[in-house]
């Protein structure tokens, strides 16, 4: 399986998209670095999952490579209740089941493939405002239910992986990144997108000029060179990921939007 770099943190993270809901470009509560890398990898198996689900048909969501093992379908509900049950012992608001939810899970496993891939996406949902309302890890409980939350995600991705390469489907994480047209800019245009922006308190995105165009690198991560669709979108070489510059009324340079996995994050611009 493909792995490659990903711009915004020292892990391998190939881009997808769409798992979490996206939030808007506003500058969101901060979060720790930790709590950033935290976040991410949700992002990225949660992306993963969903459009694992998305793209395999209907009809073989009753696969199952050997009868004692779990079905597509199965997988799908089951990722829903863990998603509930672990990111309910973060704090917040508690989700509300219904009747329904009290089905047998090999009941909920024969549901449609729409309704198992909403449902999925909404407990997603709720795990991304779980997170969000954390802000930093600051005990070993807290921990483990990150850790468990986010090996469940991985190790249910790796599963359903295994079973698209059975049935002849390629997995989202072995896809290519989105091919994307890159214009040619002036170096005078982007000169004024070069400084440090901060992702997290003590993670932060270097943006430098080099051969005549731009180069992302962060705190923990390599360079990736930053090729212009736009005077202000940008698309980081080899992986999906995009950076938007922001600017102020007066023309200065004052954040920069980033978007993967399909959530957008504020970086503010600090030297």
């Amino acid at each position: 399986m493909r792995s490659t770099p990903l711009l915004l943190v020292a892990v391998a993270i190939p881009a997808l998209l769409v798992a979490q809901s996206p939030s808007s470009a506003t500058p969101e509560a901060r979060p720790t670095s930790v709590m950033f890398s935290f976040e991410t990898f949700a992002d990225r198996y949660g992306s993963y999952l969903v459009a694992a689900f998305d793209s395999i048909p209907a009809s073989k969501y009753s696969y199952r490579p050997t009868p004692a093992q779990q079905s597509i379908g199965y997988i799908a509900q089951h990722l829903e209740d863990a998603n509930y049950d672990l990111c309910a012992l973060l704090g917040g608001p508690k989700h509300s089941f219904s009747a329904k939810d009290s089905l047998p899970d090999t009941v909920k496993a024969t549901w449609p493939k729409d309704t198992l891939v909403a449902r999925l996406r909404a407990s997603l949902r709720f795990c991304d405002a779980a997170l969000a309302r954390l802000g930093k890890v600051d005990d070993a409980g807290r921990a483990s239910t990150l850790l468990a939350f986010e090996t469940d995600l991985a190790e249910h991705y790796s599963q359903l992986a295994s079973y698209m390469r059975l049935l002849g489907l390629v997995p989202p994480s072995a896809l290519p990144p989105v091919k994307r047209v890159a214009i040619d800019l002036p170096a005078s245009a982007l000169a004024p997108y070069v400084g440090t922006y901060e992702i997290a308190p003590s993670f932060e995105l270097e943006i430098t000029m080099r051969d005549g165009g731009l180069v992302g690198r962060t705190t923990l991560g390599g360079p990736r060179r930053l090729r212009p669709t736009s005077a202000t979108a940008f698309f980081a070489e080899g992986v999906d990921a995009e950076i938007t510059f922001v600017r102020d009324a007066s023309g200065a340079v004052t954040s920069v939007v980033l978007r993967q996995f399909g959530r957008d994050r504020m970086a503010t611009k600090i030297r």
